[in-house]
């Protein structure tokens, strides 16, 4: 044996790590040059397809409609929304840091793919056996929400990778942050921090609240699930957690972010839930093509919505419903509140919108009952035969085969029109009708502004032809208007995003319908039915007018009533129809005017409704603030009551209803109703 093979022999452990060490270089090297060639590859096999990185600045997505409250808040949005573009310099500081402190900590300390977290998500996601914590950072959901799909695919995944690249090597980090606050989707059609600023919190994202800005950043996990019109219990524990991740990062002291926590959130949690107006967004919406046509670009539409006020209605409404209606059998109600030239400050189309969007106040046409003599009353003072003061006999009448009654067969002998129309007696109504004839009857209410079809038959005069509590509404503001028609409204102006205006509403409807004379006579009869008559109890801290109105069955009730400042519309009952226990014009829906009438006007000066030029006929007595209440009996409910034999006017059959009930509200369709003909109470 040679020296050096006894050298070997006794280092055996060198020769084994040797050759293992060569062994593992060489495979090693094959290995790598293998993967590289593999990676390569997967690199072309990712490359080949990679969208057009050109469609950086390009948006695909619906056309957007934006409703605007007259105050400039979004009411309700449809399509997908796109804010304005923010510059970050622009947002509050805390704004692009509760994004980062959430959705990647060392966003400004990679290269776009951030290894630490990767690696974090991956060992969290194999300890728990499935997927629960993903390692994107905020460049690589840039580059997924620009140019890729939700795909899950490795293919994607490397595309996201590449592209990740690609924006950190073209673009610096507060660029990139910018496009990605522009661009990412907060839930609820909203794209972009600017868009979910407004739609959830009625402010353009500069503006956002340190709360409210922790609440826009807990939404990007999963925005459908964290936006406060989903939840807002569970977007605001979210905000929270991301004010604790700032608290964590060393953005923002612990004490500042309970103090945010516990002063914002719960005026967020009301704004975000409390979204106000749908009855009236979907009326709007319905218009917006007969004035701009049909058109791919984003809307801006600014309507006449007081927000405040439809909030007001829409509570108000729901509660009274709540607590009186089903011990009275009357589920649904509706309101229309208009300003006197015609524009719509609120809208309630119904009790709830989840649960039905047909919508009570312009769709449903329903017997408006007493209601209508407002025009028997208006047609025979523009007559210019009768005031307020001329005097008629409250007694039995015939007309033909008809023979209507008062409520409860009370008759009060000779009385004024004053008086008549106060306590609502049916047969001075039509004895009215038939001295100035049904023709000028069914004129006035097409002028004052009734579409719906009106019958031919002298019932008409205690209202058996249906309408629209818009409609209805809006024809008893002609006299708030000084006797100028009103043709209601919602819609102010249309234009695009970028500014340009496609309509602008010009003019105030109609010119004068009725002469002052007549406008100021039924300011008188309507004053004296809230100062003693059917209405009295709608009576609020200002001079007010209006009428009731009950169907027979107490099938309808309404009341309209009027102020300088607001002239509001009430209607309840069932949508199929049934009636009601006891419910009269004057017992719930006076209930729902006075309570929403003196929130809606707190804060506006009293005034009384602006009287046109012309004397009130001579017939006629003083304004109605200084006359007295008739020494008779307490005014009776109001309901228009018919004769058994009605059927030889309308044509149908007696002593059963000759209505269908209507259609389901969720149907979309508005019902149909009819009276019953039956015996007067």
């Amino acid at each position: 044996m040679t020296q050096s093979d006894s050298q070997r022999a006794s280092r055996p452990g060198r020769s084994w790590r040797w050759r293992f060490t060569v062994f593992t270089l060489k495979w090693g090297l094959v290995g790598a040059i293998w993967g590289g060639f593999v990676g390569l590859i997967f690199v072309a096999w990712c490359a080949y397809d990679l969208p057009d990185v050109s469609r950086l600045n390009e948006i695909k997505r619906r056309a957007s409609v934006s409703l605007l409250a007259s105050d400039g808040s979004l009411i309700a949005s449809y399509g997908d929304l796109y804010g304005s573009a923010v510059a970050l310099r622009d947002l509050p500081d805390y704004l692009p840091e509760a994004v980062i402190a959430t959705e990647d900590r060392r966003f400004y300390d990679h290269f776009g793919i951030d290894l630490k977290g990767l690696a974090r998500a991956l060992y969290v996601n194999l300890r728990e056996g499935r997927l629960v914590q993903g390692g994107s950072g905020i460049t690589q959901q840039l580059a997924k929400n620009i140019f890729l799909t939700p795909e899950r695919s490795l293919h994607r995944k490397g595309q996201e990778v590449l592209l990740a690249l690609w924006l950190e090597q073209t673009f610096t980090k507060d660029q990139i942050l910018e496009l990605y606050l522009n661009r990412v989707y907060f839930g609820a059609g909203t794209y972009g921090v600017d868009a979910a600023a407004r739609k959830y919190f009625g402010r353009p994202a500069a503006e956002v609240t340190l709360f409210e800005a922790a609440m826009l950043a807990g939404m990007l996990k999963a925005p459908s699930r964290y936006n406060p019109l989903n939840d807002r219990d569970l977007a605001r524990d979210r905000a929270r957690l991301v004010l604790q991740n700032m608290v964590d990062a060393g953005m923002i002291e612990a004490d500042l972010a309970m103090a945010a926590a516990t002063m914002t959130a719960p005026s967020v949690s009301t704004e975000a839930h409390g979204q106000i107006g749908a009855f009236y967004a979907d009326w709007v919406l319905d218009q917006v093509s007969s004035f701009v046509g049909f058109t791919d670009a984003d809307l801006v539409i600014e309507t006449t919505l007081d927000p405040a006020r439809q909030r007001m209605a829409e509570q108000h409404l729901a509660r009274i419903i709540r607590e009186s209606g089903p011990a009275q059998n009357a589920s649904q109600a509706a309101l229309v509140a208009l300003h006197p030239d015609g524009a719509v400050a609120a809208m309630v189309g119904g009790v709830s919108y989840r649960q039905s969007q047909f919508n009570r106040a312009t769709q449903a046409q329903r017997q408006p009952g007493s209601a209508f003599k407002a025009f028997v009353f208006a047609a025979a003072f523009d007559s210019g035969r009768f005031g307020p003061s001329s005097r008629m006999m409250d007694a039995p009448i015939r007309v033909g085969n008809w023979q209507p009654g008062n409520y409860n067969d009370k008759y009060f002998g000779d009385v004024d029109l004053r008086e008549a129309f106060a306590r609502s007696l049916n047969s001075v109504a039509v004895r009215l009708s038939e001295q100035i004839g049904l023709a000028r009857v069914i004129d006035m209410a097409q002028r004052l502004g009734l579409t719906s079809p009106i019958g031919k038959d002298a019932s008409i005069v205690l209202g058996t032809s249906e309408a629209s509590l818009l409609e209805m509404t809006a024809a008893y503001t002609v006299f708030a208007n000084q006797g100028r028609g009103v043709w209601p409204y919602g819609i102010n102006r249309i234009s695009t995003r970028s500014g340009e205006v496609l309509y602008q509403r010009s003019g105030s409807g109609p010119a004068q319908v009725v002469n002052g004379a007549t406008v100021n006579a039924m300011l008188d009869v309507m004053g004296a039915t809230v100062a003693w008559g059917t209405g009295r109890k709608a009576a609020i801290d200002r001079p007010a007018y209006g009428k009731t109105g009950t169907t027979q069955n107490f099938r309808d009730a309404w009341f309209i009533g009027l102020t300088a400042d607001l002239v509001t519309g009430i209607w309840v009952g069932n949508d199929d129809n049934r009636a009601m226990d006891q419910v009269t014009g004057g017992s719930l829906p006076v209930g729902i005017w006075h309570d929403f009438m003196s929130d809606a006007l707190a804060g506006t000066p009293p005034r009384d409704i602006p009287r046109p030029q012309g004397a009130i006929p001579v017939a006629a007595a003083a304004p109605v603030e200084l006359v007295p209440a008739p020494a008779s009996p307490p005014p009776e409910p109001d309901q228009s009551g018919f004769g058994a034999l009605l059927d030889s006017i309308l044509g149908g059959g007696s002593g059963g209803s000759s209505g269908a009930g209507g259609a389901p509200a969720e149907q979309q369709s508005a019902p149909t109703w009819r009276m019953q003909e039956d015996r007067p109470r």
